[in-house]
């Protein structure tokens, strides 16, 4: 897969000359002046995001996104004590126990799911099934 990268902020995405807002945001940037308990659930979700194959972060101005071939959810907030994500799918998934918020994206293709993360052991066989079809349907 050949992606192409911006010249001005070095993201990558699938089309050349992908429209897009460039951003001087860091991961650091986010991450700096969170709690211990913040940080450490969200490297525990990432390290076991990656694990499932290839994708990278891309902070924006109000959230981390991940993509692979395409962008497949997001970091939505960095609490106090928690992590919020978004996973994004071509349909919802009401059958869960694990999603505290399902919302469409306007234009009714994909629909936003959104999960807490408080504590390591909410990333669970459950939450890691629906990362694993959010980064294939984005690959």
């Amino acid at each position: 897969m050949t992606l192409w990268t911006c010249p001005v902020c070095d993201q990558r995405f699938v089309n050349q000359n992908q429209r897009h807002s460039c951003n001087e945001k860091t991961l650091d940037d986010f991450l700096d002046g969170k709690s211990l308990q913040t940080l450490d659930l969200f490297y525990h979700f990432i390290s076991a995001y990656k694990k499932m194959g290839d994708f990278v972060l891309h902070p924006a101005k109000s959230r981390i996104a991940f993509a692979a071939r395409i962008r497949f959810g997001y970091i939505h907030r960095l609490g106090k004590d928690y992590v919020d994500v978004v996973l994004t799918f071509n349909q919802p998934h009401h059958d869960n126990l694990c999603f505290y918020r399902i919302g469409e994206v306007p234009g009714g293709k994909y629909f936003q799911h959104y999960l807490r993360i408080m504590k390591r052991e909410d990333v669970n066989e459950e939450v890691r099934k629906y990362m694993k079809m959010a980064l294939d349907n984005g690959s």
